[in-house]
């Protein structure tokens, strides 16, 4: 196989930019930019490489950032797929500094995905540069609001066809083979206002809603003694989770709430589906009903998310023999409960793995990415691109 030379000091000066550009979502930050400078300095960045490149409209303001190298047209498509948004920066010093100390490199989306982003522009830049012919499609995409509804991968979907997809997410360079899914669910109680001295008249949500969250820690320690999900590919257990998110209600101290909102957030192993979350929710709150004459209250599925799982083929097959060639020994496959893009890409009929550098701190007030992993990251994509795509579908 022809090799490429990933540049070192290229690829984490790229990353230093890409961490300073403020790319924060703006569905869970009302008021931040969101993706468009950080798309439009990616696209620009290929665009002078001589590599085609185009922004896809997912949002107002709001692109994906689309490269590809176009191959002979006989081999494989591979789409490299990293975010280019991030959660919020509330409680950060500094957060979009890319500051390099003790080779970490240190700022809001440096490891969530901005590391996993300059290793795949890293290698669509080698590639290019080599030059080296591909016989398929080699595609890199910068995809918006991955951290909130993944609009950007699924208006990708429309338009891109691939015959596999590397989701470049945190993975300490382990191989991930299967995530969770999730559901976020809303459940309101309902009672009656009134003047705190008339407790014959009134009806306190809040307290119903006592009862809702006593039976959802039942069903939350139930849940995990009773399901657990083993994968094929790799010799770890997950157990699903449930938790209460936010919870708000009442009017003042000296009134009865005559309602009471809970927002909770389910995590789905591999072998579930939110249906199996709608009817935990109905059975609880049917249950409390026929129990408490006063007890009235709904629900509704906000949004949900698939589980997935990788399944064996040529791309698990190529991207863990590049691996074992980069670092020297056999990667480790893991699985989670976190939630990435690799289940839509897959449920649209691409295999899909998941790959990215080591770090600490997604979503956390200090976040950071080893510099060397990044690089190593790289490589082995490199390896995995030029493999996959010089073979035929």
């Amino acid at each position: 196989m022809v090799a490429v030379t990933i540049d070192p000091q290229r690829t984490i000066d790229l990353l230093c930019q890409l961490v300073q550009i403020d790319s924060v979502n703006p569905t869970l930050a009302p008021g931040s930019q969101g993706e468009g400078e950080i798309a439009a300095f990616v696209g620009t960045l290929l665009e002078d490489a001589g590599i085609e490149a185009r922004l896809q409209k997912v949002a107002p303001g709001r692109p994906n950032v689309i490269g590809r190298l176009a191959g002979s047209g006989d081999g494989r498509t591979l789409v490299l797929n990293a975010h280019l948004d991030t959660v919020t920066v509330e409680g950060m010093e500094d957060p979009f500094s890319g500051r390099v100390k003790e080779g970490k490199l240190f700022g809001r989306g440096a490891w969530d995905t901005k590391g996993g982003l300059a290793a795949g522009l890293s290698v669509l830049l080698a590639i290019h540069e080599a030059p080296l012919s591909l016989a398929g499609d080699l595609i890199v995409v910068g995809a918006a609001d991955e951290e909130y509804a993944s609009l950007g991968t699924q208006a990708l979907l429309k338009e891109v066809q691939a015959d596999g997809c590397v989701i470049l997410e945190p993975s300490d360079l382990a191989v991930w083979v299967a995530h969770g899914g999730f559901a976020w669910a809303e459940v309101e109680t309902e009672g009656v206002t009134s003047h705190g001295s008339l407790p014959d008249q009134g009806v306190d949500a809040i307290a119903k809603m006592g009862l809702v969250l006593t039976d959802l820690e039942k069903l939350r320690r139930r849940i995990y003694r009773d399901k657990a999900f083993n994968s094929a590919l790799a010799e770890e257990t997950l157990h699903p989770s449930l938790h209460a998110s936010l919870i708000e209600g009442g009017r003042e101290w000296s009134s009865y709430p005559d309602r009471c909102l809970l927002r909770l957030e389910r995590r789905m192993i591999p072998t579930e589906t939110p249906k199996d979350v709608e009817s935990e929710l109905e059975n609880i709150l049917s249950r409390l009903a026929a129990q408490d004459p006063q007890f009235k209250a709904h629900w509704r599925m906000t949004m949900a998310r698939p589980p997935w799982q990788a399944i064996e083929g040529p791309l698990l097959a190529v991207l863990e023999a590049a691996c074992t060639t980069e670092l020297g020994a056999a990667p480790k496959r893991a699985t989670g409960l976190m939630w990435t893009d690799a289940a839509l890409m897959q449920e649209a009929g691409i295999p899909t793995v998941i790959l990215g550098p080591r770090g600490e701190g997604k979503h956390a007030v200090v976040e950071y990415v080893e510099t060397d992993s990044v690089v190593a990251c790289a490589r082995i994509l490199a390896r995995t691109a030029i493999e996959f795509c010089n073979h035929a579908p």
